[in-house]
């Protein structure tokens, strides 16, 4: 059963003006514009790079990081990082407020998402996972093992993995119980020695005059209208990278210790009414 974070709380209403749409349509040509010449660059050095490196990415990546910080400044949007990403091998683990957070972390630091396999198969979408190098996930138990291959695989060619263990994006006001199913492939013999895991809290503050959970992209919410959205409203707001100390997973008993500690470190970097759960 596939689990979406809902509040009782409704999303904020929101009405589109003629200077809006004006915003949508200039705003939406430059993220078009910026992605396709992004695409076509990684699909150029692909034809290269899969032949010579197969697995290891030396090129691509950069691509991917270019693309999504010139997004944030098509949007006019404030990105701010605080705290260093880790440079030892390992993964990254952050809460989930909403499809802006792919670009926000992306921005950062060359990372490579670990998606649910539907993704896969989503038009367009689906493509373009694929051609940054995401990893595909089943929730199937059975397919625990060739999961942890491929986490292995990816993690010790010095990839660094990234995925949100909330289960689902919420409204940005909260960080709900991290799943601590995927910290246990970190556990397996090839791994658990040898990488780190590193949490970073994804904050975002709302325009000004908008409900605070502007950006927050949850529920039943459509992903086109909430897009329209981002693009009409002016000014914008920002988003906050907050990257915490990583540690290394033979830290930790079990994957439910690391899980809570990773869960701990992302609530300590949130503002102080954000910190709690449901």
């Amino acid at each position: 059963m596939k689990f979406r974070w809902q509040s009782e709380v409704p999303p904020p209403e929101f009405t589109l003006t003629p200077g809006g749409w004006l915003r949508v349509g200039l705003r939406g040509l430059g993220m078009a514009l910026v992605i396709l010449v992004g695409v076509v660059i990684a699909v150029a050095l692909r034809l290269v790079e899969r032949p010579l490196y197969g697995v290891h990415r030396p090129w691509t990546p950069y691509v991917t990081q270019w693309v999504c910080w010139a997004v944030f400044r098509v949007l006019g949007m404030r990105h701010e990082v605080v705290g260093t990403p880790m440079h030892v091998p390992g993964a990254v683990v952050a809460n989930h407020v909403s499809w802006l957070d792919i670009f926000a972390l992306n921005a950062c630091k060359r990372v490579y998402f670990v998606s649910k396999s539907e993704v896969a198969g989503w038009p367009g979408i689906g493509h373009l996972a694929r051609l940054v190098g995401t990893v595909f996930i089943t929730r199937d138990p059975k397919e625990a093992k060739a999961q942890t291959e491929i986490f292995e695989e990816r993690l010790l060619v010095g990839h660094k993995l990234l995925f949100f263990p909330e289960g689902s994006s919420t409204d940005g006001m909260r960080v709900i119980p991290f799943k601590s199913t995927l910290f246990q492939a970190f556990f397996s013999k090839r791994l658990e020695h040898s990488i780190h895991v590193q949490p970073v809290s994804v904050i975002y503050q709302a325009p000004v005059g908008q409900d605070a959970r502007f950006y927050g992209w949850w529920g039943d919410m459509d992903f086109g209208t909430h897009l329209l959205r981002v693009l009409a409203v002016r000014p914008q707001g920002r988003v906050r990278v907050v990257y915490h100390a990583p540690a290394r997973v033979d830290s930790f008993a079990d994957r439910k210790a690391l899980a809570a500690w990773a869960e701990a470190q992302v609530r300590s970097g949130m503002p102080e009414a954000r910190r709690g759960q449901e």
